[in-house]
């Protein structure tokens, strides 16, 4: 992907889903996940002004402003397109499961919160949702609990959980999510197939409802 973003009215910003799960996949503040959380916080479509680059930042002047985003090029985080997206008005009931069926290979993915309680989820019975969630919410608490450890002395800048087999192949991934004060565990069974518009379209509607 070339960088193609830069300060012209005609383009707006659209987050790639590397740039989406960055956004949201830790809750540590830094200035390239300000930009991108308040870029998926728009309402509605909005051009790359310099006064909104600069609005996105969060900074006090523009140059910074730019330098986070061309950096966030160069880490293929986003991107400027000249056809805005339609600002995100899809039900979030009724669209997660859909989404949730495109990011595995199996079809089986969920989403459940903090608590251990599934919000929507594609492939799975009922009784195994519950019981997968339940397990979800354990894996956020562990992964909050030793995050100095990963992060810190094993330099692993990484939150992804998984069930794996002997060769490493993932049979059961968990991710925490994170959407302002709200946190979420997506679990995928099989392959994951997070390089798509599925998974972007999922964290804008999620943010959208919780990322305020």
């Amino acid at each position: 992907m070339q960088a193609q973003f830069s300060l012209q009215s005609e383009l707006y910003p659209k987050l790639t889903p590397a740039g989406a799960y960055f956004a949201v996949s830790g809750n540590s503040e830094n200035p390239s996940r300000t930009f991108l959380c308040n870029v998926l916080g728009e309402k509605s479509p909005v051009a790359a002004t310099p006064e909104k680059v600069q609005s996105w930042a969060q900074t006090d002047t523009l140059e910074s402003a730019v330098n986070i985003l061309y950096r966030l090029q160069k880490l293929e985080f986003i991107q400027g397109v000249k056809e805005p997206e339609s600002a995100v008005t899809a039900n979030m009931e009724s669209s997660l499961p859909s989404l949730l069926q495109q990011m595995s290979d199996t079809g089986r993915a969920l989403l459940a919160n903090d608590t251990g309680l599934y919000i929507a989820e594609a492939g799975f019975h009922h009784e195994s949702a519950e019981e997968i969630s339940a397990l979800a919410g354990e894996v956020i608490r562990l992964s909050e609990q030793h995050a100095l450890l990963i992060r810190n002395n094993l330099n692993i800048n990484q939150s992804a959980w998984g069930i794996c087999d002997p060769t490493g192949q993932s049979h059961l991934a968990f991710y925490p999510l994170y959407f302002g004060e709200y946190k979420f565990v997506l679990v995928i069974a099989g392959t994951p197939q997070l390089q798509s518009d599925a998974f972007v379209k999922m964290v804008e509607i999620l943010y959208q409802r919780y990322g305020f």
